[in-house]
C-alpha cells in the first residue's frame, strides 16, 4: 500500500514519526540480563573434557605406540580444543597426527581419509582435501559420509555444478545431513527463504534427538540466516539457546554483539561483549569487528589497536590461507599494501575460483584505479552469480566509476535490505554512493 500525494497532513507526520522511531531501534530486543550470565562463565567444561580426553589417548599410543587407529582419537580431541579455543596451534597437531595415520594404512581406510580432509577444509586447504575424498570414493566404505563431503568442498571451490550433482545422489528429506546441506545449496542459489525451511526441518531434527553439539550448531546456523532475513529478535533468541547449551561460545557471543552494534547502535555494549568473546576464542577476525565498532565510535587509538592485533594474529605462518578473503578486504585499502592484497586475491583465485574469489580480485584492481579491468572481471565471473551483500557494495562502486550510473543505482537498491548484515560504517558507505 503506497502513501499518496492526497494523504492526509497530520496522518503523514504521525507516519513519519512512526518511521524515523523503528529507523531508531526505539524497541530494542537485546537485554544484558538475557545474556549476562554467559559472559562471566567459570571453567570452560568443553575445554576440560577435551584436554582429558587429549591425556587418555595420548597415554594410550604411548604405552602402544604402534596403535595407530590411537592417532585418530588424539587428533579427534586436538580437533576439539581447536573448535573450542581457535588455536591453530591443535589444528596443526591434528594434522600432523592424521597424516601419520593415513601413511600407517597406506591411504587405504576411507575413515582417516575423510578426518584428514575434514581437518584440510577447515585450514582453507580445499583442494588438498578434495584429492583426499576422491581417494575415500574410489575405496567405496561409507561413501555417502564421503559424498556429502564432496559436495561440501565442490561448492566451496566452485565447482557448482559437481556439487549439486553430488547433492542428488544422497537426497533424503528424512536424513538431517542432507537437510543442511540442501539449505547451503539454498543460500549459494540466492533463495534464502528455502535454506531458513530446510534449515528448520533440521532444526526440528535435531532437538528430536537431543544431542548437545548438534544443537548447537543449527541454532547459530539458523540464527545467521534468520539475520539475513531480518528477522533479528528469531536471530538472538537462537544464539541465546546456544549459550544455554555452550555457556562459552565465542560464536553466538560474537552474534548478539552484532546485533547489538548493527541493529540496536550499541557500540559500547557490543565491545563489551566482545571482550569476553575474544578472552575464550582465538580468532583473529574479532579484532576486525573491534576495529570496526572503534571507527564507528570515531576512536582512532582503539581501531589501530585492534588491527595491529589483527596482524599480528595473522602473520603465523600455521593460519596459511585461511585469513585471506580478511587480509583483501584490509590490504586493498591500505596505500601500503595494495599491492600485496592483489598478490593474495591471485592466490583465492587459485584455491577456490568461485565469484567471491574474483570479487575479491576485482576489488583489489578498483583500488588500485584498475577501474576497466575490474569492471571487465565482475561482468565475467561475479554479476549474476552471487547475491552477496559485500559483493554487491564493490559492483556498485565498480559500476559507479565505469559511469554505469543506472545499473549502480539498480545494485544500490538491492543492498538496502542487507543494511543489518553490512553494518553501520558500510551503511554509511552506501548512502554516498
Amino acid at each position: 500500500m503506497k502513501i499518496t500525494k492526497i494523504i492526509n497532513p497530520l496522518v503523514f507526520v504521525l507516519l513519519a514519526s512512526l518511521f524515523v522511531s523503528c529507523n531508531n531501534q526505539d524497541i530494542k530486543i537485546t537485554a544484558p540480563k538475557d545474556y549476562n550470565a554467559f559472559l562471566e562463565v567459570g571453567d570452560n567444561k568443553n575445554l576440560e573434557l577435551a584436554l582429558e580426553d587429549l591425556k587418555f589417548w595420548k597415554e594410550k599410543l604411548e604405552k602402544t605406540p604402534n596403535q595407530f587407529p590411537f592417532l585418530v582419537k588424539v587428533s579427534a580431541s586436538q580437533s576439539q580444543i581447536f573448535e573450542v579455543t581457535g588455536k591453530i596451534e591443535s589444528l596443526k597437531e591434528a594434522e600432523e597426527n592424521l597424516l601419520k595415520a593415513n601413511r600407517a594404512v597406506n591411504y587405504m581406510n576411507s575413515g582417516y581419509l575423510r578426518a584428514l580432509a575434514r581437518n584440510y577444509i577447515s585450514q582453507h586447504k580445499f583442494k588438498e582435501a578434495l584429492e583426499l575424498l576422491k581417494k575415500a570414493e574410489d575405496i567405496g566404505e561409507h561413501l555417502k559420509s564421503t559424498q556429502k563431503m564432496l559436495f561440501d568442498v565442490h561448492l566451496e571451490i566452485g565447482g557448482f555444478d559437481t556439487a549439486k550433482a553430488y547433492l542428488d545422489t544422497f537426497k533424503d528429506f528424512s536424513d538431517f545431513d542432507y537437510l543442511i546441506r540442501l539449505s547451503k545449496w539454498s543460500d549459494h542459489r540466492g533463495d534464502l527463504d528455502a535454506a531458513i525451511k530446510y534449515m528448520e526441518r533440521a532444526k526440528t531434527m535435531a532437538e528430536s534427538t537431543n544431542i548437545p553439539a548438534t544443537k548447537k550448531w543449527v541454532y547459530t546456523n539458523l540464527a545467521d540466516y534468520y539475520g539475513h532475513a531480518g528477522n533479528i529478535e528469531d536471530s538472538y533468541n537462537l544464539y541465546l539457546k546456544a549459550l544455554e547449551i555452550d555457556p562459552q561460545d565465542a560464536y553466538s557471543k560474537k552474534g548478539i554483539a552484532w546485533i547489538v552494534y548493527s541493529y540496536e547502535k550499541n557500540p559500547e555494549e557490543a565491545l563489551r561483549i566482545l571482550d569476553y568473546a575474544v578472552k575464550a576464542h582465538q580468532s583473529p577476525d574479532y579484532y576486525l569487528l573491534q576495529a570496526e565498532i572503534a571507527e564507528y565510535l570515531k576512536d582512532d587509538k582503539m581501531k589501530h589497536e585492534q588491527l595491529a592485533l589483527y596482524k599480528k594474529a595473522v602473520s603465523n605462518t600455521l593460519y596459511g590461507d585461511m585469513y585471506n578473503k580478511y587480509n583483501v578486504l584490509l590490504f586493498a585499502e591500505d596505500d601500503e599494501n595494495k599491492a600485496k592484497a592483489l598478490e593474495i586475491a591471485l592466490t583465492e583465485i587459485t584455491n577456490r575460483p568461485t565469484p567471491q574469489s574474483y570479487d575479491l580480485l576485482a576489488w583489489s584492481y578498483f583500488n588500485l584505479g584498475k577501474y576497466k579491468k575490474a569492471m571487465s572481471i565482475m561482468e565475467e565471473h561475479v554479476v549474476g552469480k552471487t547475491s552477496e551483500p559485500d559483493v554487491l557494495y564493490h559492483l556498485a562502486e565498480i559500476y559507479k566509476v565505469n559511469k554505469k550510473l543506472k545499473k549502480c543505482e539498480k545494485v544500490r537498491k538491492e543492498l538496502d535490505s542487507s543494511i543489518f548484515e553490512l553494518g553501520p560504517i558500510m551503511a554509511l558507505k552506501i548512502n554516498n554512493i
